[in-house]
Protein backbone atom coordinates (compact mmCIF):
# COMPACT_ATOMS: atom_id res chain seq x y z
CA UNK A 1 0.00 0.00 0.00
CA UNK A 2 1.05 3.57 -0.54
CA UNK A 3 2.13 5.82 2.32
CA UNK A 4 -1.44 7.97 1.25
CA UNK A 5 -3.43 5.18 1.83
CA UNK A 6 -2.22 3.83 5.03
CA UNK A 7 -2.17 7.43 6.66
CA UNK A 8 -6.08 7.66 5.36
CA UNK A 9 -6.63 4.68 6.86
CA UNK A 10 -4.77 5.09 9.55
CA UNK A 11 -6.63 8.45 10.37
CA UNK A 12 -10.06 6.14 9.75
CA UNK A 13 -8.77 3.67 12.51
CA UNK A 14 -8.39 6.54 14.73
CA UNK A 15 -11.21 7.88 14.25
CA UNK A 16 -12.97 4.75 15.20
CA UNK A 17 -11.58 4.36 18.57
CA UNK A 18 -11.73 8.09 19.16
CA UNK A 19 -15.75 7.37 18.26
CA UNK A 20 -15.85 3.77 20.20
CA UNK A 21 -14.06 5.41 23.36
CA UNK A 22 -16.95 8.49 23.60
CA UNK A 23 -19.87 5.81 22.85
CA UNK A 24 -18.28 3.87 25.89
CA UNK A 25 -17.78 6.55 27.93
CA UNK A 26 -21.52 7.58 27.58
CA UNK A 27 -22.72 4.14 28.44
CA UNK A 28 -20.90 4.01 31.50
CA UNK A 29 -22.42 7.62 32.34
CA UNK A 30 -25.80 6.56 31.14
CA UNK A 31 -25.69 3.62 33.73
CA UNK A 32 -23.88 5.39 36.46
CA UNK A 33 -27.35 7.86 36.27
CA UNK A 34 -29.70 4.94 35.51
CA UNK A 35 -28.77 3.40 38.94
CA UNK A 36 -28.89 6.79 40.50
CA UNK A 37 -32.43 7.03 39.16
CA UNK A 38 -33.36 3.31 39.84
CA UNK A 39 -32.33 3.76 43.73
CA UNK A 40 -33.95 7.03 44.16
CA UNK A 41 -37.49 5.83 42.72
CA UNK A 42 -37.08 2.55 44.85
CA UNK A 43 -36.08 4.94 48.19
CA UNK A 44 -39.33 6.84 47.08
CA UNK A 45 -41.64 3.75 46.46
CA UNK A 46 -40.30 2.40 50.09
CA UNK A 47 -41.16 5.74 51.70
CA UNK A 48 -44.48 5.68 50.11
CA UNK A 49 -45.16 1.90 51.35
CA UNK A 50 -43.74 2.26 54.74
CA UNK A 51 -45.22 5.72 55.24
CA UNK A 52 -48.71 4.18 54.13
CA UNK A 53 -49.01 1.21 56.54
CA UNK A 54 -47.91 3.30 59.17
CA UNK A 55 -51.00 5.39 58.43
CA UNK A 56 -53.13 2.34 58.03
CA UNK A 57 -51.46 0.80 61.43
CA UNK A 58 -52.35 4.48 63.40
CA UNK A 59 -55.88 5.27 61.56
CA UNK A 60 -57.77 2.94 63.84
CA UNK A 61 -56.28 3.77 67.13
CA UNK A 62 -57.63 5.20 70.10
CA UNK A 63 -54.77 6.64 71.66
CA UNK A 64 -50.95 8.05 70.42
CA UNK A 65 -49.63 5.26 72.56
CA UNK A 66 -51.73 2.60 70.95
CA UNK A 67 -51.19 4.22 67.82
CA UNK A 68 -47.42 4.18 68.34
CA UNK A 69 -47.04 0.53 69.80
CA UNK A 70 -49.22 -0.68 66.34
CA UNK A 71 -46.52 1.80 63.77
CA UNK A 72 -43.48 0.35 65.47
CA UNK A 73 -44.47 -3.23 65.70
CA UNK A 74 -45.41 -3.00 61.78
CA UNK A 75 -42.13 -1.47 60.85
CA UNK A 76 -40.96 -4.33 62.70
CA UNK A 77 -42.87 -6.99 60.56
CA UNK A 78 -41.88 -4.77 57.67
CA UNK A 79 -38.04 -4.90 58.11
CA UNK A 80 -38.35 -8.62 59.16
CA UNK A 81 -36.87 -7.64 62.74
CA UNK A 82 -38.24 -10.78 64.78
CA UNK A 83 -35.32 -10.33 67.31
CA UNK A 84 -34.18 -7.47 69.08
CA UNK A 85 -30.50 -5.90 68.73
CA UNK A 86 -29.40 -2.51 70.95
CA UNK A 87 -29.33 -1.08 67.05
CA UNK A 88 -32.92 -2.58 66.13
CA UNK A 89 -34.08 -0.70 68.95
CA UNK A 90 -32.51 2.92 68.17
CA UNK A 91 -33.66 2.68 64.56
CA UNK A 92 -36.99 2.05 65.89
CA UNK A 93 -36.87 4.80 68.84
CA UNK A 94 -35.49 7.13 66.29
CA UNK A 95 -38.26 5.99 64.04
CA UNK A 96 -41.36 6.70 66.56
CA UNK A 97 -41.51 10.18 66.23
CA UNK A 98 -42.26 9.96 62.38
CA UNK A 99 -44.95 7.38 64.00
CA UNK A 100 -46.51 9.98 66.42
CA UNK A 101 -46.43 12.60 63.39
CA UNK A 102 -48.74 10.34 61.36
CA UNK A 103 -51.01 9.82 64.07
CA UNK A 104 -51.11 13.40 64.59
CA UNK A 105 -52.00 14.16 60.94
CA UNK A 106 -54.27 11.64 60.87
CA UNK A 107 -56.18 13.16 63.99
CA UNK A 108 -56.15 17.07 63.29
CA UNK A 109 -55.35 17.40 59.43
CA UNK A 110 -53.96 20.11 58.12
CA UNK A 111 -51.57 21.76 56.19
CA UNK A 112 -48.82 21.33 58.88
CA UNK A 113 -49.52 18.06 59.95
CA UNK A 114 -48.19 17.17 56.85
CA UNK A 115 -45.19 19.25 56.89
CA UNK A 116 -44.31 17.93 60.51
CA UNK A 117 -44.45 14.25 58.92
CA UNK A 118 -42.30 15.19 56.64
CA UNK A 119 -39.76 17.02 58.47
CA UNK A 120 -39.80 14.12 61.11
CA UNK A 121 -39.33 11.41 58.21
CA UNK A 122 -36.55 13.60 57.09
CA UNK A 123 -34.89 14.15 60.43
CA UNK A 124 -34.76 10.30 61.13
CA UNK A 125 -33.33 9.87 57.50
CA UNK A 126 -30.83 12.47 58.07
CA UNK A 127 -30.33 10.45 61.72
CA UNK A 128 -29.83 7.24 60.41
CA UNK A 129 -27.19 8.05 57.66
CA UNK A 130 -25.36 10.16 59.93
CA UNK A 131 -24.43 6.59 61.16
CA UNK A 132 -24.72 3.83 59.46
CA UNK A 133 -23.25 3.59 56.09
CA UNK A 134 -25.78 2.82 53.40
CA UNK A 135 -29.62 4.64 53.32
CA UNK A 136 -32.39 3.51 55.81
CA UNK A 137 -34.00 2.38 52.85
CA UNK A 138 -31.57 -0.37 51.96
CA UNK A 139 -32.95 -2.28 54.63
CA UNK A 140 -35.60 -3.15 52.82
CA UNK A 141 -33.85 -4.88 50.65
CA UNK A 142 -34.56 -8.53 50.90
CA UNK A 143 -32.60 -11.14 49.08
CA UNK A 144 -34.71 -14.19 48.04
CA UNK A 145 -32.39 -17.05 47.69
CA UNK A 146 -32.69 -19.61 45.56
CA UNK A 147 -34.38 -22.88 46.12
CA UNK A 148 -33.29 -25.87 44.42
CA UNK A 149 -36.02 -27.24 41.39
CA UNK A 150 -37.01 -30.42 42.21
CA UNK A 151 -39.08 -33.12 39.92
CA UNK A 152 -40.87 -35.86 41.91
Amino acid sequence: MTLVVTSFLDALAAAAERAEAAERQYRQEAARRIAVFEQERAFAFRRLNLLRAVAGSVAEAESEEIALANALAMLRAKLGWITDSEARGETVSRFAPVAQAVFRAATRPDEAAGDAVRAALEDFETWYAGGHSSPFWVLFEQDIPETPRVDF
